[in-house]
């Protein structure tokens, strides 16, 4: 195991000898399961059970973080994306082991691929250029995710040599992908740097996309258009007699969001201290208390501007605009390069997608709008579909992300978003500490 420079022995010790302590219950809440987790505390800890549990399409409804001192205790209260308990033994079972293991494991990368890394400045059948040049090139795709916020792009593509079917190793072929999506990526007048990385080792895909993003500086970026008006509301206040710096988050509830602010937060090198998520309804309600990784709150209001910049991008970036379309075919060489080409002869412009691979057969989710991103027209929809294979690609409905029977509790949603004050920080630490079960009560 590679350690990080910050530990001192001392803390490697403490983490070797107290192994996370996970517990999972489904008796205690009437309409989710409750993983508690108690452990030594490092930097990255709570990021890592976030993105355990979101990949295993978990939705994370509760939580209740603390993280002073050296110790580390969090409640979650989770559902399937359906809202439903967790039920099926084998996931539970699977969860807690890699719960378990949180402190000795690192990000999971995909193995046996060549990982392409793009970003740049969107553009109507981009992605149906980057595509075509891959089938050119022989370059099979296995697995891809895509994002696109105010004007940008970011991808990360998986892909192996259609003839070995290995990894892509040889230099001249890695310097020709690389210089022929380079200038796919420039296009006509991108005023900014189209960047490319070939590589053979990745992070968690979807944190690199954070990453890649935010070097990107996508925050930055004025919105192209806004078609549902509903932007988080991000406030910040420090904490002087705590030594914190309080943020509050509100904004729609979906799936992976936790992760993608934590992400965010962890990514900037701030620590997560306390914090609660509540949802209710379709709302979803987050209050942290963080500081930088050497101790210190937020000391400027330039800092505190750019931190609610990102929390925001974070967020948006994958909220889903758009219709969505499930591939659905045997794979294929070129089958992509096909199917973004009638996308783009058709005026729909990808904004995010997730494309997978199993078993020969491709498996792939497509979030469509028109070229300026308004909802796309119902008929251009159908006309793609008769062109692909009504079949193969159908209209499918947004996920369930948030429960139609909402947990009912005792717990208000947290003070202080949206121009209200920060509920006190002693008054979070009990509350915590009442959900972990450590006192009997908190008032």
């Amino acid at each position: 195991m590679e350690w990080p420079a910050y530990l001192d022995e001392y803390e490697k010790l403490v983490i070797r000898m107290t192994p996370p302590r996970v517990m999972v219950d489904n008796a205690g809440c009437a309409n989710a399961t409750r993983v508690m987790i108690d452990s030594a505390r490092k930097h990255g800890i709570l990021l890592e059970a976030i993105q355990i549990l979101t990949d295993l399409d978990m939705s994370i409804k509760k939580a209740y973080i603390s993280s002073d001192g050296r110790w580390f205790m969090d409640v979650f209260h989770v559902t399937d994306l359906n809202g439903n308990k967790l039920t099926d033994e084998s996931v539970i079972n699977y969860m807690e082991q890699s719960l378990g293991k949180i402190q000795l494991v690192g990000s999971k990368s995909i193995e046996g691929l060549t990982a392409l890394e793009l970003t740049g400045t969107d553009r109507v059948g981009l992605l149906s250029e980057v595509f075509a040049v891959l089938s050119d090139l022989q370059v099979n795709v296995v697995e891809s995710k895509v994002w696109t916020h105010n004007g940008r792009i970011a991808s990360l593509i998986y892909v192996k040599d259609c003839d070995s079917g290995f990894p892509i190793e040889d230099e001249l072929k890695i310097d020709a992908i690389e210089a022929r999506l380079r200038n796919v990526l420039k296009g006509d007048n991108d005023i900014r740097s189209a960047k490319t990385l070939v590589s053979l080792e990745v992070t968690h895909t979807e944190r690199r996309l954070h990453q890649m993003m935010f070097d990107d500086r996508d925050y930055e970026q004025k919105p192209i258009i806004r078609t549902n008006g509903d932007s988080p509301i991000v406030s910040i206040q420090n904490c002087l007699e705590r030594g914190y710096s309080g943020v509050n988050v509100h904004c729609k509830d979906r799936a992976k969001l936790l992760f993608d602010v934590v992400c965010t937060l962890t990514d900037m090198e701030y620590v997560v201290f306390h914090a609660t998520l509540d949802t209710t309804g379709d709302r979803a309600y987050m209050e942290f208390f963080i500081r930088h990784t050497d101790g210190t709150p937020i000391s400027s209001d330039a800092e505190k501007q750019r931190v609610i910049l990102c929390l925001r991008a974070a967020i948006e970036r994958r909220a889903s605009e758009g219709v969505r379309l499930e591939l659905c075919a045997d794979d294929k060489p070129g089958l992509l390069a096909e199917v973004m080409r009638t996308f783009r002869e058709n005026g729909l412009n990808v904004t995010r997608a997730d494309i997978s691979t199993t078993c020969d057969t491709a498996r792939n989710f497509f979030y469509v709008t028109d070229a300026i991103g308004y909802p796309a027209d119902p008929k251009i929809i159908e006309s793609v579909r008769q062109k692909i294979g009504f079949s193969k690609l159908k209209v499918k409905e947004l996920p369930l992300i948030y429960h139609h029977k909402a947990e009912r509790d005792d717990h208000p949603p947290p003070a202080g978003v949206g121009g209200a004050v920060l509920v006190s920080i002693g008054s979070l630490v009990k509350r915590n500490l009442y959900n972990l079960g450590l006192i009997r009560s908190y008032s």
